[in-house]
C-alpha cells in the first residue's frame, strides 16, 4: 500500500518549509534511505530522507514552495498504484477511520485519530542499519515534553539523543536496553494518559498488514542530530542563488582555513565537496574575497525571498515586542577591574576568557541571587526557572541564533569560554543540535565587540528578561574625588513588565554591577 510522505518538524520552532530542490522525480525507485528533497527549516537547510522504498508515484509541491509542517508532499508506493483514494482520505482525516482495508473487513486504526504519535528509529547515518538503544532515560507512565531526550542510541558512528518533538504520556517502549532496532521500527508510543495501546500494537507488528495512515507515523519520527551524522544539505549562496553541495565536515574545515567553497570543484557524489577536495585545494594568487570589493548597480533595486530563519526571526520577534510590554533599565559599569582581572585570568589560563564570558558568569551568579529575573510569563502563571540557562546570541549570515550555556552559574569561566566558542562555531556551521538551543531562561545579547555603546534587545521569548551589552569605552569618571580616565561599559535590561517590575530589574542591575565591578565577588 502507497504511502503518504509528510513534511515532519525539523526543529522546535519550525512551522513550515521551503521545498529548496526535489532530488526524485515521479516514476524514480526510491529505496529506504534516499534523499528526496532539500528543505530550508528556520535553522538550516537539511536533506529529507524517505524511510519507505517504492516508486514516487506522485509531488505535491514544486521547487520552491512553502509547506506547512505536516502537510502531505509526496507518495510511495507501488508502480502503477492507484493512491488518489488515499490522497482523498489525507484531506480528510475524518472519514479514515471508516476506511476499510482492501484485504478484510477488519478496521485499520489511526495512531492520529487514537491521539498517539509513533516513535521509530530513525535514519541517523548514510550507513546505519540499526540502532542500539543505550539508555532509556524515561519510563513508562512519565510524562514527556517535545524537547524531551527519551533515549540514547548508538548507532555506526555515534551515540546520538532520540527527541520526540510530540508530547504526552509514555505509553509504551517497544524495544529494551541493550538491544537492537532496525530502521523505521518502533520504539516507542506517546498519547495521552491511560490510552489503550493494544490493538494499535498489534497492527503495527504485524508483518503483513500495513497500517493505512502509515504516514502519520512517518510524520512523528524523531528528528535527531549530531555534528557527525547530521543529515544536512550544507550549502552556500551566492546573490545569483546558486547552490554549493558540500558535506558538513569539508565546510567546517573550509570556514576553519578561510577558503571560498565556491572556487571549488567537488570529487562527492553529484559534485558535493568533501574533505579531500578542501586539503587538497590551493587557492590562486588573484583570488579575492574581499566582500568590500564587490560592485554594486547605481541604480534600481534587488529584491531577495526570505528564509525560513529570518521568517521564524520576525514571527518570534514580533509577537514578543507586541505581546510583552517591554521596558528598559540603562547602567553604566565600571571595567577598570574586569579588565585587569581578565589579563591576569588568561596569563594563567590556556584558554581565553573574553569580556563576554566574564559578563556570562556574573549574569548566572546574579540570577541566582534574584530569580524572578529568571523567569518566563505562561499566560495564567508566571514560572520562576531554578536551572540557569543563558542564551547567547550569535550572528550568522542568514539571522541569528541563540545557543545556550545550561547551568552557567555552576560553571567555570574557563568552561563558559570553551562552550561558547564550540557552540558560536556549530551556530555559524549550522551544526546545532536542538539541545543547543533549547531551554534558555535568560538571553545576552552583545554587540561591544562591533563599536556599539549602547542599544536596546527585544525579549527572546520564553525569557522575561534580555541583556544588551554595549562596548568598552573610555572616558573621564570621577575616582577618589578625582577626575581620571575611566573603562566603562553600558548595560541595557530588557524587562517584561508582566513579571519583572522596575525595582525588581533595577536590584538584578545593582548585583550584576557589583560582579564586573568586583570580580572576585564572583566567587564569594
Amino acid at each position: 500500500m502507497a504511502d503518504l510522505i509528510k513534511l515532519p518538524r525539523m526543529s522546535d520552532t519550525m512551522t513550515e518549509g521551503k521545498i529548496v530542490t526535489w532530488q526524485k522525480k515521479v516514476g524514480d525507485k526510491i529505496k529506504s534511505g534516499d534523499i528526496l528533497a532539500e528543505i530550508e527549516t528556520d535553522k538550516a537547510t537539511m536533506e529529507l530522507e524517505s524511510y519507505t522504498a517504492g516508486t514516487l508515484l506522485y509531488i505535491a509541491n514544486e521547487k520552491g514552495s512553502v509547506v506547512a509542517v505536516d502537510a502531505v508532499i509526496a507518495i510511495i508506493g507501488k508502480e502503477g498504484e492507484d493512491y488518489q483514494q488515499l490522497l482523498n482520505n489525507a484531506a480528510a482525516p475524518a472519514q479514515i477511520e471508516n476506511t476499510p482495508m482492501t484485504s478484510s473487513t477488519e478496521q485499520q486504526i489511526d495512531p492520529a485519530t487514537l491521539g498517539v504519535s509513533v516513535i521509530r528509529m530513525p535514519l541517523l547515518s548514510d550507513t546505519m542499519k540499526e540502532g542500539k538503544i543505550i539508555k532509556w532515560n524515561k519510563k513508562i507512565g512519565d510524562t514527556i515534553k517535545s524537547d524531551d531526550n527519551i533515549a540514547d542510541v548508538e548507532t555506526d558512528k555515534a551515540t546520538m539523543e532520540i527527541i520526540p518533538y510530540v508530547a504526552g504520556t509514555l505509553l509504551h517502549i517497544g524495544v529494551k536496553e541493550g538491544d537492537n532496532a532496525a530502521i523505521n521500527s518502533v520504539i516507542a508510543l506517546i498519547g495521552k494518559k491511560g490510552t489503550d495501546v493494544s490493538a494499535l500494537l498489534a497492527q503495527l507488528n504485524a508483518p503483513s498488514k500495513p497500517t493505512a495512515p502509515s504516514t502519520t507515523t512517518q510524520a512523528a519520527t524523531p528528528i535527531t542530530q549530531t555534528t557527525s551524522s547530521i543529515s544536512q544539505a550544507a550549502t552556500s549562496t551566492q546573490a545569483n542563488d546558486k547552490r554549493v553541495k558540500i558535506s558538513p565536515l569539508a565546510k567546517q574545515i573550509a570556514s576553519t582555513k578561510g577558503i571560498d567553497v565556491l572556487n571549488i570543484q567537488g570529487s562527492g557524489d553529484g559534485g558535493r565537496i568533501i574533505k579531500k577536495d578542501i586539503e587538497n585545494f590551493t587557492p590562486l594568487a588573484t583570488q579575492n574575497t574581499n566582500s568590500s570589493q564587490a560592485s554594486f548597480p547605481s541604480e534600481g533595486f534587488q529584491e531577495t525571498s526570505i528564509s525560513q530563519m529570518r521568517k521564524t526571526i520576525a514571527r518570534r520577534l514580533s509577537e514578543s515586542k507586541f505581546s510583552a510590554p517591554h521596558f528598559y533599565l540603562t547602567m553604566k559599569v565600571n571595567m577598570d577591574k574586569a579588565i585587569d582581572s581578565r589579563k591576569r585570568l588568561n596569563e594563567l589560563g590556556t584558554t581565553k576568557i573574553s569580556f563576554n564570558d566574564m559578563v556570562i558568569k556574573a549574569v548566572a551568579v546574579a540570577l541566582k541571587k534574584h530569580p524572578n529575573i529568571n523567569s518566563s510569563w505562561l499566560g495564567d502563571k508566571i514560572r520562576t526557572n531554578y536551572d540557569v540557562n543563558i542564551g547567547v546570541a550569535v550572528a550568522i549570515p542568514d539571522g541569528l541564533l541563540v545557543p545556550v550555556i545550561r547551568h552557567a552559574d555552576k560553571k567555570s569561566m574557563t568552561t563558559i569560554a570553551q562552550e561558547v566558542k564550540s557552540l558560536a562555531q556549530k551556530a555559524k556551521d549550522k551544526s546545532l543540535q536542538p539541545k543547543d538551543w533549547e531551554g534558555n531562561t535568560f538571553t545576552i545579547s552583545n554587540l561591544g565587540m562591533f563599536g556599539i555603546d549602547e542599544f536596546t534587545a527585544i525579549i527572546n521569548p520564553p525569557d522575561a528578561c534580555i541583556l544588551a551589552v554595549g562596548g568598552i569605552q573610555q572616558e573621564p569618571i570621577v575616582k577618589n574625588g578625582q577626575i581620571v580616565v575611566g573603562n566603562t561599559m553600558k548595560l541595557c535590561l530588557s524587562c517584561d513588565h508582566r513579571v519583572v517590575d522596575g525595582a525588581m530589574g533595577a536590584e538584578f542591575l545593582q548585583t550584576l554591577k557589583m560582579f564586573l565591578e568586583e570580580p572576585l565577588s564572583m566567587v564569594l
